[in-house]
């Protein structure tokens, strides 16, 4: 049963995580009465959030997110911070359904009083997180959590509305993983502020350190970021916590740095921005949709189209004509 506006409130504000994850549970809902709920919520707890350093966590599949997060995120739990995990799992393209098993991937942070772990699926949502990151965020923030980390999907360069939503973009590569040039391509490297070459350890040292080279230079290729920072590339054991510190020594360094020069808060209102225009197409494209001019004219096109008698292009035209007669 859905808790009142201030139930929610008070139990966010007051660090009860069971009533923080039914609060994610509802901005997560598709229910037209949950959205409503959960339209109110955030704006009663906005001027309570804002206060937490957001940071970006993506790689490809295999590279060690889990294990890195772990690592860096007990490195800080240690320090007596406070640290919000947000997890975003592939959904089938077939079953529509997502393991969620991030969590069990960080047995040691998944027990730890300062942490709060919490997985979500992608679902349809491109670009390597949940529909509801954002708002997931804020509640986490108002409960009082300093630092938030957002684990991406981990799909590829393309993955990149991450960037959109953080302060801080980190990016997690692999030595010895085909053709150094791929990672090198502009893309999602050019929007990192930090890239680590993870599992730097063992045999695979010399072929980390052949790849951190090849990456740093490959930076200077790109266009200077407006953060006035210039990224670096660390070598990182997760296994053995080795680098970990030198890793997180430079997201507060590029925090006192970007606050200083005025990018910190200029690069939060274009996120504001961002998330605004992303909602507002959202919401005009369900709006659209649910139309009944447009849901009865919908199964002849798609027929049409599906069989080879209409060009897609043709029949989005029509569609959209179809509206303003």
């Amino acid at each position: 049963q859905r808790l009142s506006i201030d139930e929610y409130k008070q139990g966010i504000l007051s660090g009860n995580r069971f009533v923080l994850s039914r609060a994610i549970t509802l901005v997560e809902s598709r229910l037209p009465e949950d959205a409503t709920h959960a339209a109110k919520l955030l704006e009663q707890l906005m001027p309570h959030t804002g206060g937490s350093l957001r940071v970006g966590i993506t790689g490809v599949p295999g590279v060690g997110k889990s294990t890195f997060i772990e690592a860096l995120g007990s490195y800080l739990t240690h320090q007596e911070i406070r640290l919000a995990v947000l997890t975003v799992d592939p959904s089938s393209a077939r079953s529509g359904g997502s393991i969620l098993g991030d969590k069990t991937r960080m047995t040691q942070l998944s027990q730890d009083p300062r942490a709060f772990i919490r997985p979500s699926p992608a679902g349809a949502y491109l670009g390597g997180t949940a529909r509801k990151t954002r708002e997931t965020m804020l509640l986490c923030e108002a409960a009082g959590f300093q630092i938030i980390f957002v684990e991406t999907v981990g799909v590829g360069q393309s993955e990149t509305e991450v960037r959109h939503m953080v302060d801080f973009f980190l990016l997690l590569m692999l030595s010895g993983a085909g053709d150094e040039l791929q990672g090198i391509k502009k893309g999602i490297m050019e929007m990192a502020d930090a890239l680590v070459v993870n599992k730097a350890d063992g045999d695979n040292i010399k072929a980390a350190e052949k790849a951190r080279q090849d990456f740093q230079h490959a930076l200077h290729l790109f266009v200077p970021p407006e953060s006035q920072v210039d990224p670096q590339v660390f070598l990182c054991s997760s296994l053995r916590q080795e680098g970990v510190a030198e890793v997180w020594q430079f997201v507060e360094d590029y925090k006192k740095t970007t606050q200083a020069n005025g990018y910190f808060a200029e690069n939060r209102k274009k996120q504001n921005l961002h998330w605004f225009r992303s909602m507002l197409h959202y919401l005009l494209e369900h709006h659209f949709l649910a139309q009944e001019k447009i849901r009865k004219l919908l199964p002849a096109i798609e027929q049409q189209v599906s069989a080879g008698t209409l060009p897609a292009t043709q029949a989005a035209r029509e569609v959209m004509e179809a509206v303003w007669k």
